[in-house]
C-alpha cells in the first residue's frame, strides 16, 4: 500500500511563515493571576467560517471528530482546503502536527494572528509585558509537542529590562524567534546602547528577531480611507487585516527599522545576530540595499562612524537578514537584483493570503534560476535564520 502523497512531494521544504488562530482565551488562560485584568481582551476575535459555538472552546480542544476526518481526507490538497479557524491545526497543536504531515514540510515557523498589534500598543506598560508572557506560554503550548514547529515569541523592547525578562522565559520554553515592534523602541533608535543587551542575548541564544505584519500600526492612516464612497468595501479590519492601500506601503516601518539598525552598526557589532522580515513582501529589499550601500559610501566622510564598517550593508543583509516575498512577487527577479541568500519560502497557512498553491507559484518564478538557488529559497536560507532549530 503506497504512502499518501504530501503537498511538498519529494522536496525538502522549510515554511518561514504560518499561523495559529487564537481563540478568545488565548491570553487569559496563561496570564499571571495578578495581571488578568490588565491585559488586552481577545473577545473581539472573529472566528472565521467556524461558528459562535467555538467561543466556548479553549486551545486544548480542536475540531469535531467528523470535521477532522473530512480535513484529513484532503491529504496533499490541504492548502486548497478551508482557511482561518476552519483549517486543520488552526488552533490545536495536535491537529497542526497532522496538518504538517500532510504538508510534508521539515520545519514550519508559527506566529499568532491577532495578538501583536494589541500587545505592542497596549497603554498599560506592565500589562503589555504580562500579555507578551501569556502569549508566549500559549505559543509554547501549541508548538511544544512537535519538534518540526518553531514557535515565535513576542515582546515589546521599549523597556529593555522587562523585555529581557520576557525573552529569557521564552528561550527557556524552547521558542525559536522573537517578534518585536518596528517602531522607535522607547523613544530611541534600535541602535541605542540601552538595547545592546537585547541584541546580545538573542545572538547568544541563536534566536532571530522578527518583524512581521503587526509590528507597527498600518501605514495608511484612517483619514486616507475616507474616499467619499461609503458604498465601497475594504478588506481592512476583516479576516485579511489589511486592505489594498495598506499593501502599497506596509513594509515602510520595517524598512526604516532595518535601515537604522544597519546604519547604527548593530549588525556590524553583533555579527551572529539574525533577523527576519516576514509577511511584508520583499520587492522593496533590493532598492533598500542599494540605498544603504550608497549611504555608507557617500556619507562616510561627513559621518565618520560609517567609515569604520568592515562590511558593506549589502554583505550584512546577505549574512544576517532574511525576507519572505509575497506569492505574487517574482523571486527570480529579486535574486537577480540582490542575492539568493536573502529570500524564504512561506505559505502563511492557514491564512488565505498565502494562496492555494504557494509552492507552484514561487516555483514558476524560479524556473530560470539554478538548482542551488531554488534549494536556498525553499530550504537552506531558513536553516541559517534558525541555526538552533
Amino acid at each position: 500500500m503506497t504512502e499518501p502523497q504530501t503537498y511538498a512531494q519529494a522536496r525538502t521544504i522549510m515554511d518561514a511563515d504560518s499561523h495559529l488562530m487564537e481563540l478568545p482565551d488565548f491570553l487569559s488562560r496563561h496570564v499571571d493571576a495578578n495581571m488578568k485584568d490588565r491585559i488586552p481582551s481577545l473577545d473581539d476575535i472573529r472566528l472565521a467560517d467556524v461558528g459562535e459555538q467555538m467561543r466556548q472552546l479553549d486551545g486544548s480542544q480542536g475540531h469535531s471528530e467528523s470535521t477532522v476526518k473530512e480535513l484529513l481526507a484532503l491529504q496533499s490538497n490541504i492548502t486548497r482546503g478551508p482557511k482561518w479557524h476552519a483549517a486543520l491545526g488552526s488552533f490545536n497543536g495536535a491537529e497542526r502536527s497532522q496538518a504538517l504531515d500532510m504538508l510534508g514540510f521539515e520545519k514550519q515557523v508559527v506566529f499568532s494572528s491577532f495578538c501583536a498589534t494589541k500587545i505592542f500598543n497596549w497603554p498599560d506598560i506592565e500589562g503589555r509585558y504580562a500579555a507578551a508572557k501569556a502569549h508566549n506560554r500559549s505559543v509554547a503550548e501549541f508548538c511544544g509537542q512537535d519538534r518540526r514547529l518553531i514557535g515565535v515569541a513576542m515582546t515589546p523592547i521599549d523597556e529593555p529590562d522587562q523585555a529581557l525578562e520576557v525573552i529569557e522565559e521564552a528561550i527557556k520554553m524552547g521558542l525559536g524567534a522573537m517578534w518585536i515592534p518596528s517602531r522607535s523602541p522607547g523613544g530611541r533608535s534600535p541602535g541605542h546602547p540601552d538595547l545592546d543587551v537585547i541584541w546580545s542575548v538573542l545572538q547568544e541564544a541563536k534566536i532571530p528577531f522578527i518583524l512581521h505584519v503587526g509590528s507597527d500600526q498600518l501605514s495608511i492612516p484612517n483619514e486616507w480611507m475616507n474616499d467619499g464612497h461609503s458604498e465601497r468595501e475594504s478588506a481592512r479590519g476583516r479576516a485579511e487585516v489589511i486592505g489594498s492601500k495598506d499593501l502599497t506601503v506596509i513594509f515602510q516601518s520595517a524598512q526604516r527599522f532595518i535601515s537604522t539598525l544597519v546604519l547604527d552598526g548593530v549588525l556590524e557589532k553583533f555579527r551572529s545576530l539574525k533577523g527576519g522580515v516576514i509577511e511584508l513582501g520583499a520587492g522593496w529589499v533590493p532598492d533598500t540595499i542599494r540605498r544603504l550601500d550608497h549611504a555608507v559610501e557617500i556619507w562616510s566622510k561627513s559621518e565618520p562612524f560609517l567609515a569604520s564598517f568592515e562590511r558593506k550593508p549589502s554583505d550584512q543583509f546577505s549574512e544576517q537578514l532574511r525576507f519572505t516575498p509575497y506569492p505574487f512577487e517574482d523571486v527570480g527577479q529579486l535574486i537577480s537584483e540582490s542575492s539568493p541568500d536573502l529570500y524564504l519560502f512561506s505559505t502563511d497557512y492557514p491564512h488565505a493570503e498565502g494562496g492555494r498553491d504557494p509552492i507552484g507559484r514561487f516555483s514558476r518564478t524560479l524556473v530560470s534560476r539554478s538548482d542551488q538557488e531554488r534549494e536556498l529559497f525553499f530550504n537552506e536560507n531558513l536553516r541559517t535564520l534558525y541555526p538552533s532549530n
